[in-house]
């Protein structure tokens, strides 16, 4: 605010959805374009603040990617773990859309409080609960301070076992960039699936990679969206430099709206439009270059050209890339832009990762799902058989069942690699054969006496 009372062309910035939400009514109202490389929330729509532009892909197609990751193991339901701030709710909110293309859901959502306010004690409760119940994959979609914590609470609740999957968001890659993780924390977050921006080698890029770590004498990495703030920069210089080309020149209109509020800590009154912001928009939109990230322009929805993410696999040693997603080509194992001039292919056959560790160390496919504690057993009738009892009776004076199909039944369950908690409910009094037009009419009515034509079970 203290800087658009001084006249101001353009703002880099904000960093956070939430107050991008809030200054980009101010944005549209000064006609100031605003450019942010971090505020991702896919709800921030260009018709309604025409000036906010996302110089990087925004959680649209991050959570797109991670559709295609759920869709891709074939996994059917997830559980959501997230900071209950406008960027990780709507980004969760985004996912469910794009679960629900692909006729998979998320089955809990777990909003945790909006960072720094998320205490140990709330992912506890939360960790808790999901523990309770049948999915085992889980998205976690927070920033950074929470995000290390759930871990921590995962790891000392046994969720970084065998039978879980944890796919993260970008935020964890950018941990994993900028410094090296605690060996308490990188031993938390073995076999995790996480997403970065990709951006493409270049000898560019690596120069620029290597004066960095002379700057900061190799105290903190570079992460994308670094590369991404740098080519921001670029992207606004070059638009200024085309508005003064064009012959404009910088001037500002006492806005007749905020002209009355004076005084406060805002002081409103002393803010103007900016009468060159439509043009300067425009050229933003129209600027193409290559930057750092790559060749960088926008798409006539304003989204970035060839949104696509890293796919990493966080391992005892360090991590592995696992393979890349696009919003062009889908999932692959060669880089985005080797395709970019082919026929675009999404078919299920052209879809392909490398193999995994995942949390416990194993290579096998994580089934996804369990029982849940609080589930129901699987109630089984049988017939009180008078005849044929070699193939099911009731054993005299217990609760025990036996018989051929019993046995057969006993076999198939042993085979599963997971358990199915059971128990066999007798039908009948004994004395004479049950019919199975009662059983099933009581299954699906619910009634305690059926009055229907008996015919006897042959």
């Amino acid at each position: 605010m203290q800087f658009l009372e001084t006249d101001t062309v353009a703002v880099i910035g904000p960093q956070t959805a939430v107050m991008a939400h809030v200054l980009s009514h101010l944005a549209n109202e000064l006609q100031v374009p605003f450019l942010s490389f971090t505020a991702l929330d896919p709800t921030l729509s260009p018709l309604q603040f025409p000036y906010f532009i996302q110089t990087a892909p925004n959680d649209l197609f991050q959570m797109t990617a991670i559709a295609d990751i759920v869709s891709y193991y074939g996994w059917s339901e997830v559980t959501a773990v997230f900071n209950d701030d406008d960027q990780n709710r709507n980004g969760i909110t985004v996912l469910g859309d794009k679960l629900a293309e692909r006729r998979c859901k998320i089955s809990y959502k777990a909003a945790l409080p909006p960072e720094p306010k998320a205490t140990r004690s709330d992912i506890q409760d939360e960790l808790a609960k999901i523990l309770g119940m049948e999915s085992r994959v889980i998205v976690l979609n927070t920033f950074s301070e929470t995000g290390l914590l759930v871990f921590d609470v995962a790891k000392a609740l046994g969720m970084m076992e065998n039978g879980f999957v944890w796919i993260v968001t970008s935020w964890l890659s950018t941990v994993i960039d900028s410094a090296s993780p605690r060996p308490t924390t990188a031993n938390s977050i073995q076999g995790v699936l996480a997403l970065r921006p990709h951006t493409p080698d270049s000898k560019r890029k690596g120069d620029f990679m290597s004066r960095w770590n002379q700057l900061s004498n190799g105290s903190i990495g570079l992460n994308p969206y670094g590369l991404y703030a740098y080519d921001t920069v670029w992207l606004l210089a070059r638009a200024l430099k085309s508005f003064f080309d064009q012959g404009n020149t910088i001037s500002f209109t006492n806005d007749s709206r905020l002209g009355g509020i004076g005084g406060g800590y805002l002081n409103l009154g002393a803010l103007s439009i900016f009468d060159g912001g439509s043009q300067l928009l425009k050229n933003i939109l129209q600027t193409s270059m290559t930057g750092l990230t790559g060749p960088f322009r926008f798409n006539p929805d304003r989204s970035i050209l060839h949104p696509s993410y890293d796919i990493i696999n966080v391992l005892e040693t360090g991590y592995q890339q696992v393979g890349y997603w696009s919003n062009y080509s889908g999932l692959s194992v060669v880089p985005p832009e080797t395709l970019y001039g082919k026929a675009a292919n999404r078919s299920s056959s052209s879809q392909h990762l490398q193999s995994v560790v995942w949390p416990g160390g194993t290579t096998a496919r994580p089934r996804g799902w369990v029982f849940p504690n609080n589930g129901k057993e699987l109630q089984i009738g049988i017939p009180n058989r008078v005849s044929y009892r070699d193939f099911v009776s009731k054993v005299n004076g217990t609760d025990m069942v036996q018989g051929y199909c019993i046995d057969v039944f006993l076999a198939a369950i042993k085979l599963l690699p997971y358990a199915v908690p059971h128990k066999f409910i007798p039908f009948g009094d004994g004395h004479k054969n049950p019919t199975y037009y009662d059983l099933v009419y009581k299954i699906t009515t619910r009634v305690s006496k059926y009055t229907a034509p008996q015919k006897k079970i042959r």
